[in-house]
């Protein structure tokens, strides 16, 4: 029996928090906390909203003819002026050709023509009309070289592909699309603004962008508001400008904010005092939403308290349940195991 009392000592010596006939043998770390306080917070509108980016560009075919060459799929790096994509342009060549012989005949006549009248044998007349030809042949020339060019379809900026429309073999009309670039440095949000709130938002024009996705916020760094609603649903279009250079986490190498995803505009309608408690303190157990109160005997009791939507800087704001003044666990997982009974 003694033997059984000196390995549950040594045990009680050696783990923290171990308890014999209610006695602790060792007081666990205290808890992190905050205080439950008014402060002054920016009163925004929120709506929901899809990201875009500036800069974009669908390239189609110009020309008819087969695809003969893909270089780029979606998600490739692009630099301006790279190919990504060449259709068959065989007749196209053939034409220029051509009208690379018509010019050369055309331009050897006018140059005769000028000399013989120059020397009087021809009329003016003439001369007109060897350098209307030309002109003409030098024209159909221009027309013919542009048309080859158009077999090659290169990358108008810098940027990200966003999709491919064509595979290697399909034929591509005129006006067809082929790929989907864009500029990943120049994203903004899109959202619409109800003709109620439209003088509010018109009078800051700033606004917080959430990504609900990974609970990031930002800043926008610009917002436009656009002169005309939409007749059918009496909405403004909002435009809210990310920054060029997205923080770790929103953007960079991972991609995390790109084209089509799914953002909230929050724009800044006014400020007041709010009772605000830590977003890190918030237990959300299905239905229930609770903190964990210390009291003053430094003990933690679980409440249930109603609390609103993520406010930007990681708060809530306290629709019923506590008071200010009152102390919050920062870990409520923490706090929780502290506020087990002991064996």
């Amino acid at each position: 029996m003694s033997s059984i009392r000196h390995r549950i000592l040594i045990a009680a010596a050696v783990l923290p928090g171990l308890t014999i006939a209610g006695q602790a043998f060792a007081q666990a770390e205290p808890l992190a906390t905050a205080t439950v306080e008014l402060r002054e917070i920016e009163l925004t509108y929120p709506a929901e909203g899809v990201v875009e980016a500036v800069k974009q560009a669908t390239l189609a075919a110009q020309a008819p003819g087969r695809v003969v060459e893909v270089r780029a799929d979606a998600g490739d790096a692009v630099k301006q002026g790279q190919l990504l994509m060449r259709i068959d342009a065989r007749e196209a060549a053939e034409s220029y050709a051509a009208s690379q012989a018509t010019l050369a005949n055309a331009k050897a006549h006018f140059e005769r023509t000028k000399n013989l009248y120059e020397q009087k044998f021809i009329s003016k007349a003439a001369l007109d009309k060897a350098e209307a030809d030309y002109r003409a042949a030098r024209a159909g020339s221009g027309a013919a070289a542009a048309s080859a060019s158009h077999a090659s379809i290169v990358s108008p900026l810098t940027g990200f592909v966003a999709q491919r429309h064509a595979e290697r073999g399909e034929m591509a009309t005129p006006g067809s699309p082929l790929i989907t670039v864009y500029d990943p440095k120049g994203l903004r949000v899109i959202s619409s603004i109800p003709q109620y709130k439209l003088a509010e938002v018109r009078a800051s024009l700033r606004a917080k962008i959430e990504f609900p996705g990974s609970g990031k916020w930002i800043d926008a760094v610009k917002v436009e508001v656009l002169p005309a609603a939409d007749p059918r649903t009496h909405t403004v279009q909002a435009r809210a400008y990310l920054p060029a250079n997205l923080p770790d986490g929103l953007g960079g190498t991972n991609m995390g904010v790109i084209p089509g995803i799914f953002a909230r505009a929050h724009f800044v309608t006014g400020s007041a005092k709010k009772l605000l408690v830590p977003a890190a303190a918030v237990l959300r157990r299905g239905e229930v939403t609770a903190v964990y109160v210390i009291d003053e005997k430094n003990a933690a009791r679980l409440r249930q308290v109603r609390l609103s939507e993520p406010l930007a800087g990681g708060f809530h704001e306290v629709l019923a349940g506590l008071a200010a003044g009152e102390k919050v666990a920062l870990d409520p997982v923490k706090a929780g195991i502290a506020a087990r009974p002991a064996n």
